[in-house]
């Protein structure tokens, strides 16, 4: 993919105890901000002018004002461990990421791109099947998808998309390339912790949002109640819209209640919902009320106990019919999944050829089957170099990193791949870029992703950026923070305009 050619600056000079850019070095990895030692990337140059007049020690007094407004804010996660819930406090680096306008406007193309392919892929796989027919997928690699649902055959959403809400990872490797890393068309989460990271990135560094051309993000919440509502199958101009969440003890609860707010609309269990002559209703005090769109964050087979799970008290007994009868919209449909499998994400290059007739604007990450024997067995004889991924896992689950594997670990992992390859693929381990990122009284890079966010219904939007992760662990590659892994505001910087 054609990346945006960008002059470095001259280095800067050191000011009187200011920090000293020259001692920062990424080394071998492309760096987001630094190009060489005290060199700053055009689009970085006002950030690193502004770090550069400061003090370490400043510095973390306004770390410490980020992690304050975050307890403050109530921005929180949950992780699991020991068979407990247990909320933490957001981890934030005040320290942005950012990338140049011109670069972005590239990236966005390649997004919109992708996610319409995938939505074409995903109504053909529940309809016609065409791609199956003319071989571009083997039929089995559907048929032995977990995430495919017989239920959905023949349904016909609104606009024919499926997947409403995309998170798509991106990853630059050493050359500068950014590859989309993998796809999230179920209940992608984030969105929030990005927002959230704008208002305190805002609070702590104001001068900077002062002088600089950032683009915003705080458009989102409205985008994605428009894309809702283009879902509504009643003609109105004030559409019912709810949240559904599974409850307070899901690990993205503050992102349901957070979303909810800030769209207006109700926040619901599945216990708040009725299904009457095939339509939706909720709760209230005043009786039931007709809702038109759900925003679900309940996985499918706890959505409805009539057509998935049966012992599901998380969803509400006949949605699923409501929805297939075209009663309510659903976002994302159920389903969706289907294109959501590690293994499918290796044919999307195809996917793209096949329904647009175009090349893909981003790159996938080289990649291997192990359900093919020869992908298999050059994956089992490098595993060392490898990033192994189940097909249906998130959140850096069940993953084996190879670079930072132990022997055993991946004895372990040749028995899975070998027991059931085909629910297993691999990657190399790519040379991610890094960024700086603030570490007690030092600035020192750490390697990082991106996550921004697509929305299609009646039209697209992506978000001016996304949720960038960053593993604060020295020399990690894992980034989610259920994993000790934190984050940074996404700067998109309009270059031109400064």
């Amino acid at each position: 993919m054609a990346q945006a050619k960008i002059k470095s600056p001259a280095p800067y000079k050191r000011a009187k105890s200011g920090i000293d850019w020259g001692d920062y070095d990424p080394g071998n990895f492309y760096d987001e901000i630094i190009s060489s030692p005290g060199n700053a990337r055009a689009a970085s140059r006002g950030l690193v002018s502004f770090i550069r007049k400061m003090s370490i020690k400043h510095l973390n007094s306004r770390q410490q004002a980020a992690d304050l407004a975050i307890q403050e804010m109530g921005i929180s996660f949950t992780v699991y461990s020991d068979g407990e819930n247990i909320d933490r406090s957001w981890p934030m680096d005040i320290i942005p990421r950012i990338i140049a306008l011109r670069e972005w406007e590239l990236l966005e193309k390649g997004l919109i791109q992708r996610q319409v392919a995938l939505n074409l892929f995903i109504d053909d796989i529940y309809n016609k099947q065409q791609i199956l027919k003319d071989k571009i997928i083997p039929r089995e690699i559907i048929d032995s998808s977990p995430e495919f649902l017989e239920q959905c055959v023949g349904a016909k959403p609104r606009y024919g998309v499926w997947s409403h809400i995309c998170g798509s990872d991106l990853v630059r490797d050493g050359d500068g390339t950014m590859y989309v890393l993998e796809d999230n068309l179920r209940v992608p989460s984030g969105v929030s912790y990005m927002l959230e990271n704008r208002a305190v990135s805002k609070r702590v560094l104001p001068q900077l949002f002062e002088k600089h051309f950032i683009q915003p993000v705080d458009d989102y919440p409205s985008q994605l109640f428009d894309t809702l509502a283009s879902l509504s199958p009643r003609s109105t101009d004030n559409p019912e819209i709810v949240v559904m969440t599974p409850g307070v003890y899901n690990s993205a609860y503050f992102e349901h209640a957070y979303l909810a707010q800030r769209m207006g609309a109700e926040l619901v269990e599945g216990s708040d919902l009725v299904v009457n002559d095939d339509k939706v209703y909720m709760r209230t005090i005043k009786g039931l009320e007709r809702v038109d769109v759900i925003y679900r964050r309940i996985n499918d087979d706890f959505l409805d106990p009539e057509a998935f799970r049966p012992s599901s008290m998380l969803g509400t007994p006949g949605l699923f019919r409501a929805w297939r009868k075209g009663n309510v919209g659903l976002a994302n449909a159920p389903g969706a999944g289907v294109a959501d499998d590690k293994v499918i994400y290796t044919y999307i290059p195809d996917v793209i050829k096949y329904y647009l007739d175009e090349e893909p604007l981003i790159p996938n990450v080289p990649s291997f089957l192990c359900v093919n024997d020869q992908h298999r067995k050059h994956v089992l004889a490098n595993l060392e170099n490898m990033v192994v991924k189940p097909a249906n896992e998130s959140g850096g689950y069940g993953m084996l990193i190879g670079p930072a594997s132990t022997k055993k670990q991946r004895e372990q992992f040749t028995a899975l791949i070998k027991k059931d390859p085909r629910n297993y693929m691999a990657q190399p381990a790519l040379a991610l870029s890094t960024a700086p990122t603030l570490c007690g009284n030092s600035i020192e890079p750490r390697h990082l992703d991106l996550r921004p966010f697509i929305l299609q219904g009646k039209r697209h939007y992506v978000t001016a950026g996304g949720l960038t992760r960053v593993a604060l662990r020295k020399g990690s590659l894992v980034v989610n923070s259920s994993q000790g892994g934190g984050s940074k505001d996404t700067w998109i910087v309009d270059t031109e305009s400064n």
